[in-house]
């Protein structure tokens, strides 16, 4: 169904090599103007490595400087890599984050991260007949990152108890768990 609100322009307020910050200017249903700031980011991707046959997956613990903390999450990464197809840079993530290359890459779903403010669109793959290769870590976060091998079954309470809060990673390993069952 076709939105009742358009958008009729935007107004850059910073670039930087990543994101763009904007205040665009919408029109509603009944033609009253209104401003909203936006980010626009290229995209990310995350994938959920699956192991020991289904029974577990791989996931990084690293240091999220916006949260000043380290997180447990799937591994994932920007769409930073023009034209470069989102399966490919899930597949490029895997390598480099947790040293495995996917015989197969299933995407389980794409979604919009923070769509209140941000056009940040994600996609999540499930790898599996996985294959160890060289890690190749790019940045001072994934150099110190550690990888842990996490039962699916723990899952839920990993959520539960707030162990595991990153976004991205609780969708991944949910959609991954009713997959393989």
């Amino acid at each position: 169904m076709p939105s009742v609100f358009s958008k009729t322009g935007e107004r850059e307020v910073w670039h930087g090599p990543l994101l763009r910050f904007v205040v665009a200017t919408f029109t509603g249903p009944d033609g009253e103007q209104f401003e909203r700031e936006v980010v626009h980011h290229p995209g990310a991707v995350s994938v959920v490595p699956v192991v020991d046959e289904g029974t577990a997956v791989l996931l990084v613990r690293q240091y999220r400087s916006a949260v000043d903390r380290d997180l447990l999450e799937i591994p994932a990464g920007k769409r930073d890599v023009t034209d470069e197809p989102p399966d490919q840079t899930a597949r490029r993530e895997l390598e480099e984050e947790v040293g495995m290359r996917a015989g197969r890459l299933e995407k389980l779903a794409e979604f919009y991260n923070s769509p209140g403010f941000c056009d940040e669109h994600s996609f999540v793959y499930m790898a599996l007949d996985l294959d160890p290769v060289p890690l190749s870590a790019q940045s001072i976060e994934e150099q110190h990152m550690t990888i842990e091998r996490v039962a699916l079954d723990d899952v839920p309470s990993l959520i539960a108890t707030g162990e595991l809060v990153d976004a991205k990673s609780i969708i991944g390993l949910c959609l991954a768990r009713e997959a393989l069952q």
